[in-house]
């Protein structure tokens, strides 16, 4: 971790970026006379750790761009450092040591088993299409592909899972903010999501801006050039909000909700303090196993490896589910700790109680609750013949129902051909 900074500090550099950030600007004299080169070597150690985690290799123009700022000192020597800062900018986090071993293979930390499968489970969108409860098929005419509605009980099961990680998530000190869903493309870049490209996952709109893919980029963007106190830290709040991922699968194990491009989630974010940040890691961790247990449902706990942490996570845990319907294990949540990668690009910082200096902060997010998914776990191992039994700890959220049933309120949809008669 110390590597990333001490590179940028080597070329003098505090990287602009998309928030417009202040460039400390010192003169090529200066820098030559009081700083060493960046050397191979360290280009060598950030190289091994990009392609550890399988992202983008941008080392050999970096290198490039550093023999060119050590022979060129006079015009053009501006654009070279601006166009490194950009390049450092792309680089990812650093990696936790303890994930070095995983080449690409996650670590089963522990499992969870509540209760006992149903046999012949019938998949997620059977069994709601047999309750009228759901409809996915034949909405591309209006509302585009992947998209879905709830029906009924279904829709109050949605909203009862949210009111009851809200209500553990409030229990745990987390101050709930409202977020918007249309945020400028700086902040999502600078939390470490491409917005360009063929692969991004992100919706731009023609204005410029761009739909946010998680809560965690507008809660980020709300402490974006704020200077806190050590005493406040560390700092949780958390956010319910629509996420938008332009991400599609033609997977057969990944079809109906699994995948798709709106869903509601409920996110937790923390700032802390470097000695904060795994702690609080591990809290997020804590309440995230905490949930899913009272709920009943079968799931482990894994450990992710470097190719799976993306740009800002130094280290990340999945929770994957068991889905008797599908037949597998489903991410339903994770949480990561990305050091002060997103502060760094955002100007999140604190003043140090011991000595008064001005210091970048720690970000971490975690997934309480992503909506699709969790339904899907839920439905799939709470089925029982003709109708779904809902877990104990959502019947105060669900009017004091205890059974999903058929809903014959909503009538059902079928599709009719319209002929034109000659």
């Amino acid at each position: 971790m110390k590597l990333l900074t001490n590179v940028q500090k080597l070329l003098l550099l505090n990287c602009r970026n998309s928030m417009n950030h202040r460039l400390i600007k010192t003169t090529t004299k200066e820098a030559a006379h009081d700083q060493p080169a960046i050397t191979s070597a360290q280009l060598d150690e950030l190289e091994r750790n990009v392609l550890m985690r399988h992202h983008k290799n941008n080392i050999p123009r970096i290198r490039q761009l550093v023999e060119s700022m050590q022979v060129n000192r006079g015009q053009g020597a501006e654009d070279t450092r601006q166009e490194l800062a950009a390049e450092l900018q792309q680089l990812p986090n650093a990696t936790h040591p303890r994930l070095l071993t995983y080449d690409n293979e996650a670590m089963e930390l522990a499992k969870f088993e509540h209760r006992l499968q149903p046999e012949r489970a019938k998949e997620f969108s059977e069994l709601a299409r047999t309750l009228n409860l759901y409809r996915m098929e034949h909405l591309g005419n209006y509302t585009g592909h992947k998209s879905y509605y709830l029906m009924g009980q279904l829709a109050m099961l949605e909203q009862a899972i949210i009111q009851y990680a809200l209500k553990s998530l409030t229990r745990n000190k987390f101050i709930l903010i409202s977020v918007p869903d249309v945020l400028p493309r700086g902040i999502i870049e600078s939390c470490g999501m491409r917005t360009e490209g063929e692969r991004t996952q992100v919706y731009k709109l023609d204005i410029g801006e761009c739909l946010s893919g998680t809560s965690e980029m507008a809660l980020a963007g709300y402490f974006a050039n704020r200077q806190l106190t050590e005493h406040e830290l560390p700092l949780k709040v958390a956010a319910v909000s629509r996420c938008y991922r332009a991400e599609t699968s033609g997977l057969h194990e990944e079809k109906g909700i699994y995948r798709v491009h709106q869903f509601t989630k409920v996110e937790m974010f923390a700032i802390a303090t470097a000695d904060q940040s795994e702690p609080t890691l591990e809290e997020l961790k804590n309440i995230e196993i905490d949930l899913f247990k009272r709920l009943g449902i079968n799931f482990r706990l894994l450990d992710m490896p470097p190719c799976e942490l993306g740009a800002p996570a130094y280290q990340k845990y999945d929770i994957e589910a068991w889905m008797p319907g599908r037949q597998m294990w489903g991410e339903i949540s994770s949480c990561s700790n990305c050091t002060d990668y997103q502060a760094k690009r955002l100007n999140i910082t604190y003043k140090r109680a011991c000595d008064g200096a001005v210091v970048y902060a720690h970000t971490l997010n975690g997934t309480a609750t992503a909506i699709p998914r969790l339904l899907i776990a839920l439905t799939e191992s709470y089925q029982s013949g003709d109708h779904i039994q809902i877990p104990e700890v959502l019947v105060p959220f669900m009017n004091e129902q205890r059974t999903i049933t058929k809903n014959k309120k909503v009538p059902e949809t079928k599709l009719v051909k319209f002929i034109k008669t000659a």
